[in-house]
């Protein structure tokens, strides 16, 4: 006789404090006493298996993200039907409603509205501003999808056997969801997806709320319709709350998980899609380092600081490494440089050094650290900000890149050929160059406007590259055509 176990399951109605909560299969945490208090029944809590932290989502926060990916599922299964004649129809319509003046000026408002809440509550706004460039990149962009190849039923690979034939073809893969900080332009990125038949869910940080609801109500809703194609082909999760991020990448329904932002951020989200099963695509922690070789051409090194300084992005100028036997001369090129670089955005700039008595430059605030943390992205707004770092050699300048950075972007200054080799030899990084590092971005280098960036923190990524773009969201499926009746095994 042998007893049957077997898990019994209810309903989470009510947390207390203290209550233990297991997690990674061997470990506990504990419900905080806020925690308790705010928990109602009919509130979902996920629990973080890789850190044990509980993420509690809020029952009509859940309902507001289940419902925008029941709508983007239903619109997958409708776009099987429609044409790409009609998709490209619907990146035309949508860039002409951003050209009109008329659809341009509410969205406008709402931008200038979260600027000004970010502005009172001291948050960058750089990345907010929806701006006649950004205005441009946006169009752009939707145009380049208006332009690109369909990429449904393209024949990837075939094998002609006798009598009978097998062919790999692509195929829409599903819904994605994308949960993004606050700028703007990525709703013309993350359309992109639309071209190959898929469908997206976003949810964008609370800095940029109105400005999504504005260009989702006047430009994007508007330019489905008129193109024929469902409504929830692109779908807006309209909820400040951190907690949507989380309620969407919990949904098992999704068939892709993008996230950009903050590190910690993104990596709690990829986490919680994980768990889900969901793949993820993940970019949360960048910056990039320059390296200066003793073979390196002043102008070139001047010229790669200053243009990698403009703005603080993903793939702006984190750190920058010297060799020391070109010190005394290459040290002060770089701080007018980085003098420069503040300058040109009427502002001083920072500097983080690791040398006692480090001299800097006018207009340069210089901290000095016991050892410097060389694995920090500085996250500035308006004041330049980057380490420097001294290195006896470029194996040493290598070896303290796959130590201590996000492996990302990497650039070498060096007229020595061989050097050059070594260093893309050598180097553990997803994007690699000999000149300034801001040309890592999707649209810009590739001419296609990108989902996300990948370094490769966690692991190179498997048959895939780093750019991640609407038309690289596909699966294969396989056809079958028999010529011959009698083919039998």
């Amino acid at each position: 006789m042998f007893a049957r176990s077997g898990a019994m399951t209810s309903p989470l109605e009510t947390l207390t404090p203290g209550m233990p909560i297991l997690f990674g299969g061997d470990k506990l945490t504990h419900v905080s006493a806020d925690l308790a208090a705010r928990f109602a029944a009919g509130d979902r809590l996920i629990v973080v298996q890789e850190t044990g932290a509980l993420l509690h989502v809020p029952r009509a926060t859940h309902e507001i993200a289940g419902a925008a990916v029941g709508r983007a599922a239903d619109a997958f299964a409708a776009l099987a039907g429609v044409t790409d004649a009609a998709i490209t129809g619907f990146f035309e319509r949508f860039a002409e409603a951003l050209e009109s003046e008329t659809v341009w000026a509410p969205i406008a408002d709402a931008n200038a509205a979260d600027v000004a809440d970010a502005t009172a509550r001291g948050r960058p706004t750089t990345r907010l501003l929806a701006d006649a460039r950004m205005r441009a990149d946006m169009i752009a962009g939707l145009r380049t999808w208006r332009d690109a190849p369909a990429t449904r039923e393209r024949v990837v690979g075939s094998v002609d056997h006798d009598g009978w034939s097998v062919e790999q073809v692509t195929a829409p893969l599903g819904v994605v969801g994308f949960v993004f900080e606050g700028r703007p332009n990525v709703f013309a990125d993350a359309a992109g997806v639309i071209r190959g038949g898929n469908t997206v869910v976003f949810r964008i940080g609370s800095d940029a709320l109105r400005t999504a609801r504005a260009i989702s109500q006047h430009a994007l809703t508007p330019a489905l319709a008129a193109a024929g194609l469902p409504a929830g082909a692109a779908v807006l999760i309209d909820s400040a709350e951190h907690a949507a991020g989380w309620a969407l990448f919990a949904d098992a329904r999704l068939s892709l998980a993008v996230a950009r932002g903050s590190g910690a951020a993104v990596a709690q989200l990829g986490a919680v899609a994980r768990q889900a099963g969901t793949p993820v695509s993940l970019h949360g922690t960048g910056g990039a380092w320059l390296f200066a070789d003793v073979s390196a051409d002043p102008e070139r090194f001047a010229a790669a600081v200053l243009h990698s300084l403009d703005r603080k992005v993903c793939n702006t100028l984190n750190v920058c490494c010297i060799a020391r036997a070109r010190a005394m001369e290459l040290t002060p090129i770089f701080l007018d440089a980085l003098r420069r670089a503040g300058e040109r955005r009427g502002q001083g700039a920072r500097l983080h050094v690791d040398q006692p008595g480090h001299p800097g430059a006018p207009g340069i605030t210089v901290e000095t650290h016991a050892e410097l943390d060389l694995g920090r992205e500085w996250e500035w707004d308006q004041i330049p900000e980057v380490s420097l770092q001294l290195v006896g050699d470029l194996d040493e300048a290598v070896a303290l890149f796959n130590r201590h950075s996000p492996r990302f972007v990497a650039s070498l200054i060096a007229e020595d050929a061989a050097a050059q080799a070594s260093f893309y030899a050598t180097v553990d990084a997803a994007f690699v160059g000999d000149g300034f590092t801001r040309w890592v971005d999707g649209q810009y280098a590739f001419e296609r406007p990108e989902l996300g960036l990948s370094n490769w923190q966690g692991g190179r990524l498997f048959a895939r590259g780093g750019v991640l773009s609407g038309d690289g969201v596909f699966t294969l499926r396989t056809r079958m055509r028999q010529r011959d009746v009698t083919v039998h095994r």
